[in-house]
């Protein structure tokens, strides 16, 4: 028997999906589980979700994890004492930021403040050209005192930039080198380690950040190691990433800003590999918990990725920039615990602030007294009070009703009409995040599937597609731990960035050619490091390109083998019809390639979903009853109930329904067609809207 096992960290819970695989009859069985995140010993709820499905871990031959450690580090403010090294001149990168302000007439506006403060931002001589060529020759004697200060300051790491170190890492390695030397208890984290891109602030930025959090990953990832060890297991554990791939824990403990987004790009790949599975390539992914929303677009099987992305960024504040490969995604504080309020004005909001796992909803009867999305429902009848959280927890109705009412009172209407409208604007807040990574994205989402998933998933789907004019909804199979379950599908994967402009013409196909050659050299290295034959990795190359003179760029994949005049030829026409589909024209101007983007993925045995057994039971088995249903938008209606554990491949059946499981609840509205496919999924085809609805 072959038993892989994936655990994802939430900010609520933390899953758990095992699968074991019968090498004789090549049968797949899962299991799920669900326990409560242990902030901030987040590996006692990993180790509490193992215990309760009960897995033998000396057993266990792959154990894949995704957890939100990091960026809970960042946004609570709980990494360690960060110093700076940088090139002489630049010690105030950080402070002088980038002059972006979300609030351009906002007089009294403050940037962020830097992770690192002024005190602990010091100097070497030396520099770098963009080029790598060495203008000044590094000084390395400052850095005795630059150590010894730093120790006196209570410093546990330390980042290292220096200009230009993206063209050539030389001069960087030596200060870390030295640093190491004269103390070697300290961590330290260079730029060179987390990224080869240009732009000095973002660089600078991100390997502060990596370093602030470098000591807490390590500890937690160190503990976690041990306490997985000290149960029996012996096999490979992997991280999750944020570029939709697992990665050594090694690595991770290395550069642990590469996690910043670990559980949602686990949900996102998931949504991938199951339309590529399933022949739906285009599909728009959902993934809604407890606490957030997220989605993204998946075009023609592939995950966006990118590096200009940013945490806190709001109204308020321009936020921080962390220049790693992250799954292009939009997130919004809308879940089932998000709090419903009322503002100064009257207006109702929804989010984004969240109740999370403690006190939880006012249903978790553990002294919750504000009304959230997961009481809303529960008070319109979408989730069963009778088997709330799998009957695991008593639904507090009381506590339920209490909420409601103070809301109702402050919105001057009654305790319906406000779960209505808390259960309308979370959608709507959905809906928002939706448009983002497709309309303002020049994608139609009608062209696309919902995958909709986590413990939320199934009850707002249908609703969304209805509004976006989306006609086909999936959900799929054990969707409460489906971005666990995407751990599965990952493979060992490393993104190679390299900043070097070219013009884009054929007498520089030589250049890219031997730039191509030189990334895809150190990414068959690395992965030789991690004992994958290089017959066992598969390298697919993207060219970062841009009208000469312009700013920003855009990525095409580039064609596979060597680079010559026609292939120069092939690119440039990629690149015109891209930015045209993005920015609706193209011009006639000559193209430069910014820089190359290489993705490696190493082979480690991805297992291939099998479909189910043919179902034993009949429809009738899993039906429980039948209940009143407010659907929000749709009136009341008598719905019926279906466990969705007792629905098997090819069973089917027309809304209003329910389908209920242990982790969550799928809203079926009235007209909408729902079949259970070969592997479990529930394949719902949604009504069109009627002239009235229109």
């Amino acid at each position: 028997m072959t038993t892989r096992v994936a655990t994802d960290v939430g900010g609520t819970f933390t899953d758990v999906v095992t699968l074991t695989i019968d090498p004789a009859s090549e049968r797949q069985e899962i299991t799920i589980g669900k326990a409560d995140t242990t902030p901030p010993d987040f590996e006692r709820g990993v180790l509490a979700a193992l215990a309760k499905r009960e897995v033998a871990l000396d057993r266990v031959d792959y154990l894949a994890h995704g957890s939100t450690i990091v960026i809970n580090a960042l946004t609570e403010r709980k990494g360690v004492t960060t110093g700076l090294i940088t090139t002489r001149g630049f010690r105030d990168s950080l402070e002088i930021a980038r002059g972006n302000r979300p609030d351009f007439f906002n007089l009294h506006y403050v940037k962020p403040a830097p992770f690192v403060p002024r005190n602990l931002r010091r100097e070497v001589g030396g520099r770098l050209g963009p080029d790598g060529h060495e203008r000044e020759p590094l000084d390395l004697d400052g850095v005795p005192g630059i150590v010894d200060d730093f120790r006196a300051a209570g410093v546990e790491a330390i980042a290292v930039c220096l200009l230009h170190a993206y063209a050539d890492p030389n001069h960087e390695a030596r200060v870390v080198a030295r640093v190491r030397e004269l103390w070697p208890e300290v961590s330290v984290v260079a730029s060179h380690q987390v990224t080869r891109e240009w732009r000095e602030y973002e660089r600078t930025n991100t390997t502060v950040l990596s370093a602030y959090v470098q000591p807490v990953t390590a500890g937690y990832l160190g503990r976690l190691t041990d306490a997985v060890a000290g149960r029996g297991f012996a096999g490979r554990l992997l991280v999750m990433q944020s570029n939709c791939g697992v990665d050594s824990v090694e690595r991770a403990r290395e550069v642990p800003i590469a996690m910043v987004e670990s559980g949602p790009a686990s949900g996102i790949l998931g949504a991938a590999e199951l339309g590529r599975v399933i022949g739906e390539p285009n599909v728009l992914a959902l993934d809604i918990g407890g606490t957030t929303a997220k989605c993204s677009l998946i075009e023609d099987g592939n995950v966006r990725i990118m590096t200009d992305y940013w945490i806190e960024r709001s109204r308020e504040s321009a936020g921080y920039p962390i220049m790693v490969p992250v799954v292009d995604l939009v997130e919004i504080g809308a879940g089932g615990g998000s709090i419903a309020t009322v503002d100064d004005f009257g207006k109702l909001r929804v989010g984004p602030e969240s109740a999370g796992a403690d006190p939880g909803p006012a249903a978790y009867g553990r002294g919750g007294g504000n009304a959230t999305t997961t009481d809303a429902c529960l008070a319109l009848g979408r989730i069963n009070a009778d088997y709330f959280c799998g009957g695991e927890i008593e639904a507090d109705m009381d506590a339920v009703g209490a909420a409601l009412d103070r809301l109702a009172t402050s919105l001057g209407t009654d305790r319906q009409a406000a779960a209505r409208g808390v259960v309308r604007l979370a959608n709507h807040n959905m809906i928002n995040a939706l448009k983002l990574v497709s309309l303002n994205r020049g994608h139609d989402p009608r062209d696309f599937t919902l995958v909709a998933f986590g413990g939320g998933g199934g009850m707002h789907a249908v609703a969304l597609a209805k509004e976006l004019g989306m006609r086909r909804v999936i959900v799929p199979r054990a969707a409460e731990v489906f971005s666990a379950w995407g751990m599965l599908m990952g493979d060992l994967r490393r993104d190679f960035m390299r900043t070097s402009l070219l013009g884009l013409e054929p007498g520089n196909a030589e250049r890219l050619d031997a730039l191509l050659g030189d990334v895809a050299g150190e990414a068959l290295g690395y992965f030789a490091d991690e004992g994958v034959a290089a017959d066992a990795v598969r390298i697919v190359r993207h060219g970062n390109l841009r009208y000469e003179n312009q700013e920003h760029t855009v990525e095409v994949q580039l064609p596979d083998g060597p680079v010559g005049a026609a292939a120069v030829g092939e690119i440039e026409a990629a690149f015109h019809e891209e930015f045209e589909r993005q920015y609706t024209y193209r011009l006639d101007v000559p193209i430069e390639l910014v820089g190359v983007h290489l993705v490696a993925f190493g082979d480690v045995g991805r297992l291939e979903p099998a479909p189910l057994p043919e179902a034993g039971g009949s429809l009738a088995d899993a039906h429980k009853g039948r209940r009143e249903v407010d659907y929000a938008d749709e009136g009341i209606h008598p719905a019926d109930v279906y466990r969705g554990e007792d629905l098997g491949a090819g069973m089917s059946f027309r809304g209003p329904a329910i389908v209920e499981t242990a982790g969550t609840t799928t809203v079926v509205h009235p007209g909408d067609e729902v079949s259970v496919d070969p592997w479990g999924n529930l394949v719902i085809a949604v009504a069109a809207p009627t002239e009235v609805e229109r």
